[in-house]
């Protein structure tokens, strides 16, 4: 049973809530996860919370729409409040373009080992520059438990102003995404001038040759410059599979005598693109934690899975592609 906002104060203590003036009035239910709704239309929001409880310590993380992250446990001692402020794209279907399509306007989750929030502002952005992400199940915004993409984790690394809109798909190819109507041609017409779309593919194109994968990788390079946009290139995360110390090919994301990696890199600089190399860094960080202190990244003690990433190993996946977005001048140091 769903609580109104106005009545919640026995629930949240004090929580104030402000919407834009064409917004319903809100709901919240639960305490733990606390999980507010606004009936909002598709776009992008700026959302400030207050987190925190003038009687007790709290522990509260945020989560937005299909379990992108915004904010990371946060604790706050008893009587201190602490103020974060993001961008959040709603949209429809809110996660991956196949589904499930999620619940309409804006969801936000509180959980953490004892959430509280104290106060929450939502408005519509004015000032937003977009962030889409083009490819597969290591980056997309995962529905279910235990699985998280590192795009599903972008969020929390930035500020109001930038808005990640996450197109990534589970079991995608370059060749699919491409040329699929939900995928590609569903993204590009979105495309303002000044957007970032990220173009990461490879783990699913085991068959694809080194030909086709490249100007696969060009047509959505073109396709993005169309639009006014300007396209990032991005290599794929490696798996977690080793041999002795070092990755093997399967885990570097060569298939069948194909280094993708190396191809994605051989177009970005043909076509002048910006290159985030996260195969490198993924690998310089998996080999230098070994064969057991890299399982935590993976899924490795929970499903056997050692391609997709846990949520902390998508936050800290995550925090390598900022790294290198920041330092290619894509984006400027976090503002909350």
């Amino acid at each position: 049973m769903r609580t109104p906002i106005l009545l919640a104060a026995a629930l949240l203590t004090p929580l104030a809530i402000t919407s834009p003036a064409h917004a319903a009035t809100p709901d919240c239910t639960g305490e733990s996860p606390i999980v507010c709704t606004f009936d909002v239309p598709t776009g992008d929001y700026d959302v400030t919370v207050v987190l925190g409880d003038k009687e007790s310590a709290a522990q509260t993380s945020v989560h937005a729409e299909t379990r992108r992250s915004l904010v990371p446990l946060t604790a706050t001692e008893a009587g201190r409040l602490t103020r974060r402020t993001f961008t959040v794209n709603v949209r429809e279907p809110e996660g991956q373009p196949t589904g499930p399509a999620g619940t309409p306007g804006l969801t936000l989750t509180f959980d953490g080992p004892s959430p509280h929030v104290a106060k929450i502002k939502v408005t519509p952005a004015r000032h937003t520059r977009r962030i889409f992400l083009a490819g597969d199940s290591t980056a997309c915004d995962q529905d279910g438990y235990p699985y998280f993409g590192w795009g599903q984790a972008l969020p929390s690394f930035l500020g109001r102003g930038l808005s990640v809109v996450n197109h990534a798909d589970s079991g995608e190819s370059s060749v699919s995404f491409l040329n699929d109507a939900a995928f590609f041609p569903a993204l590009k017409p979105q495309i303002r001038r000044g957007d970032l779309v990220l173009i990461q593919f490879g783990h699913n194109d085991k068959s694809t040759t080194a030909e086709d994968f490249r100007a696969n990788l060009s047509a959505m390079v073109a396709g993005v410059r169309e639009q006014g946009g300007r396209p990032v290139l991005v290599t794929s995360i490696v798996r977690r599979r080793f041999e002795g110390t070092q990755l093997n090919d399967l885990g570097l994301i060569i298939h069948g005598g194909v280094n993708l990696p190396a191809e994605t890199r051989a177009v970005a600089a043909a076509e002048n693109v910006p290159l985030i190399d996260l195969t490198a860094r993924t690998e310089q960080l998996v080999e230098a934690l070994g064969p057991e202190g890299s399982k935590p990244i993976y899924l490795t003690d929970v499903n056997g899975d050692n391609t997709h990433l846990s949520e902390y190993g998508a936050h800290q996946y995550a925090a390598l592609a900022v790294e290198e977005l920041r330092a290619a001048h894509l984006i400027g140091d976090r503002h909350p």
